[in-house]
């Protein structure tokens, strides 16, 4: 059996978990602002594409219990999740860890092949270091989505101070639309992660939490 091996630092692990649990709260409170409008456009129309429009999320996913609760929520929760995301944004550059987590040209290759391996068109699974060329994929893209997701967010926040970054995701409304849907990619994200971590690897939720991995994936290099 392959030895242990040091999979995660401890500013990753606190990071995570607080995110997790910050993007949580984040979402639940959105979803409490989004009830007093739900629908993308100025009133009476024309209307943003919405698969969404006018539906009344549950109470029970909304965190708030009116608009101003939900508002509160929101920005209570914003500024300690930007601290995680400068921390850990911070942690990669100084630690030089993105070149484990970040997709790059070099990354093509390898991607094709898992994604042969996972439509059965290649037996044996490919060699890789800590993540796969998908997993960088996936990464890469969740990173960019929050950066996304803060700017439409500050956009949407002092649409007048920011008029200039406001008009850059096409007004108001647009950059209601882009934020809003930001989230959801966030969260397919998460269930797919989720699914994938106990379909395929385990033993990657013990590291997440200690540290620590022994697994059939134990090279930690890049």
């Amino acid at each position: 059996m392959d030895e242990p091996v040091r999979r995660h630092h401890w500013i990753v692990r606190a990071m995570h978990w607080a995110a997790f649990v910050l993007i949580f709260g984040m979402v639940a409170s959105g979803l409490q602002i989004y009830r007093a409008y739900p629908r993308f456009g100025e009133r009476g129309g024309p209307y943003y594409p919405n698969l969404f429009h006018d539906v009344a999320f549950p109470e029970w996913s909304r965190l708030g219990g009116w608009l101003a609760g939900g508002i509160n929520w929101h920005f209570f929760l914003m500024w300690p999740l930007v601290a995680v995301g400068i921390v850990y944004f911070a942690y990669l550059a100084l630690s030089g860890e993105w070149r484990k987590l970040l997709l790059r040209p070099r990354d093509a290759r390898p991607a094709f092949e898992m994604c042969k391996y996972y439509l059965r068109l290649r037996r044996g699974h490919p060699p890789q270091g800590k993540h796969n060329a998908l997993q960088k994929g996936a990464y890469t893209s969740v990173l960019l989505l929050g950066t996304l997701s803060v700017l439409t967010g500050l956009a949407i926040w002092k649409p007048v101070q920011l008029a200039w970054l406001t008009g850059l995701f096409g007004g108001f409304q647009a950059a209601r639309y882009w934020h809003f849907w930001a989230v959801w990619l966030f969260v397919t994200f998460t269930v797919v992660h989720v699914i994938m971590v106990f379909v395929a690897d385990p033993p990657s939720l013990r590291a997440i939490i200690t540290g620590r991995y022994r697994g059939r994936f134990s090279s930690d290099e890049p």
